[in-house]
């Protein structure tokens, strides 16, 4: 059966009877919307985010999700060494990491 033909059975009831699967077929239907137009884009996005993170390795510049820019000087299993200024360096969460960062020159 055609999804045509399920929602024009909602609005013309049957000799018989409503059809009493109707509500429950409408409500699936919004349930799959919602997973691939929010979910399933949502997960990607934090898979990618995650490949980018491992892949993040000493010397390269990243962005804070505090917002603070920085070159990465040591890289861990949990955490990284990221200098912000000349001489000031902070140790971060990996996970605090937003992006890596390009050069702008």
């Amino acid at each position: 059966m055609t999804l045509a033909g399920i929602l024009l059975q909602g609005a013309a009831p049957e000799a018989g009877g409503a059809n009493s699967y109707q509500p429950f077929i409408m409500m699936g239907l919004i349930v799959l919307i919602g997973y691939f137009f929010l979910i399933r884009p949502q997960q990607k996005r934090q898979k990618d985010l995650q490949k980018a993170r491992e892949a993040i390795q000493a010397g390269d510049k990243v962005l804070t999700s505090g917002g603070m820019y920085g070159k990465v000087r040591e890289v861990s299993d949990k955490y990284m060494v990221v200098e912000i200024a000349e001489g000031v360096k902070v140790r971060i969460d990996k996970n605090s990491i937003f992006a890596v960062a390009e050069d702008k020159k």
